[in-house]
């Protein structure tokens, strides 16, 4: 049975996370370390240090790590609410990739490498990384690895380049993806590595200029020169990669569209705000059937993606993996919230292109949403083999 039910404990959580977002995090939407590159590593220590003091930090870990051991449907409640400002999640540590990551090492890290890699990263001490995406290389299409780790018997070589790093300009826990080359010494096929960020071997060449700002450091170019890694750095077994890949982006692309929701509330609110008072031709504009349809359309949009991304949340907490239906939400609600906040933009006018308020902000944002954990085409073509099979 699905209960649309939120229980009176999970709804104040939910409250008590959207008053601290609007009374300690909204303010510093206008702070100067909120650049073009995204927030500063300075100001996300700032914001986590706030939801450290409110006792919000890393909710969704679980409970031997300090957290709140969280069900999916619970995760969609308050990381809609924590979404309420996108500098929310940073603050919580519930952004992206952080949070995929922490999911990702919980899952198939050994004890060591979770002490050493994730509790710190749990801990809102260090950022994480998750290096997949290559130019004219990996990406939604995996299988296209070029990125190398050769094995001599004693240590692993990675070679390549990597694009679209998200966070990697002073990230510490780095989980890559090569595909290790055939050799006497053990398997071989594409593997997952966890390593320090600061070895020598990874070479940040450059912070990439992108339309969205959202992600702490923005998205970096990287090329590994000759990483040497001990085989104790190999993340679960060797040749498992697109299998953890997958393990990592089924809950990781709900996560997206339970941030995004909230996003796109926040949108909705300033434009209903702005609609009820801005006046045109003798009257509200909210009273103009052209106006009061858009935000009509939006209410129905919110409404539908939170139930797409409940569902599938349910089906999660019910032991199924739901990859069809993370495709299903991603690709829904990703495109619905786009439009939420393109008619937002347009409701608002003049005042939606600029910055006087935080939507043509989440405007943007929310055009790259199209793209995070696989591209809404790519999504429609899984979703379109499954229903042939």
């Amino acid at each position: 049975m699905i209960d649309f039910e939120i229980s009176p404990d999970l709804a104040a959580q939910r409250d008590r996370v959207r008053s601290f977002v609007e009374a300690e995090i909204v303010p510093f939407e206008r702070d100067a370390r909120l650049t073009q590159h995204g927030p500063s590593d300075e100001l996300r220590q700032e914001l986590v240090e706030r939801a450290r003091t409110a006792g919000l930090l890393t909710i969704q870990a679980p409970k031997e790590y300090g957290g709140w051991g969280l069900s999916h449907i619970e995760q969609a409640v308050l990381y809609e609410a924590a979404g309420w400002s996108t500098l929310g999640p940073i603050a919580m540590n519930c952004a992206a990739p952080d949070e995929g990551n922490m999911f990702l090492l919980n899952k198939i890290a050994n004890a060591a490498q979770a002490e050493r890699y994730l509790r710190p990263v749990i801990d809102g001490r260090q950022r994480s990384v998750f290096a997949m995406t290559e130019p004219g290389g990996a990406g939604s299409d995996p299988s296209q690895l070029q990125t190398t780790a050769s094995f001599d018997g004693d240590r692993f070589r990675i070679n390549g380049n990597k694009w679209l790093i998200t966070g990697a300009h002073g990230a510490k826990t780095w989980i890559v993806m090569a595909n290790v080359e055939p050799n006497p010494h053990g398997p071989d096929g594409p593997t997952l590595f966890v390593t320090d960020g600061e070895q020598p071997g990874i070479v940040i060449e450059r912070i990439m200029n992108t339309m969205d700002r959202n992600y702490v450091e923005g998205h970096g170019i990287v090329r590994f020169a000759d990483l040497a890694l001990d085989p104790d750095s190999v993340l679960g077994e060797v040749g498992q990669a697109f299998r953890y890949a997958q393990m990592r982006l089924a809950p990781a692309r709900l996560t997206h569209c339970m941030r995004w929701l909230g996003a796109a509330e926040r949108a909705q609110s300033i434009a209903i705000a702005h609609a009820k008072t801005r006046t045109a031709f003798g009257k509200p504009i909210g009273e103009h059937e052209g106006v009061s349809f858009m935000l009509a359309d939006n209410e129905i949009a919110l409404h539908q993606c939170r139930l797409t991304i409940w569902h599938a949340c349910w089906l999660m907490d019910r032991g199924e993996k739901a990859r069809h239906e993370s495709s299903i939400a991603k690709a829904y609600v990703s495109e619905e919230l786009f439009k939420v906040a393109d008619r937002c933009v347009q409701v608002l006018g003049g005042i939606g292109i600029s910055d006087e308020t935080v939507v043509e902000m989440i405007f943007r944002d929310m055009r790259a949403f199209r793209l995070y954990d696989g591209p809404t085409e790519v999504h429609k073509y899984a979703i379109g083999r499954t229903i042939l099979r």
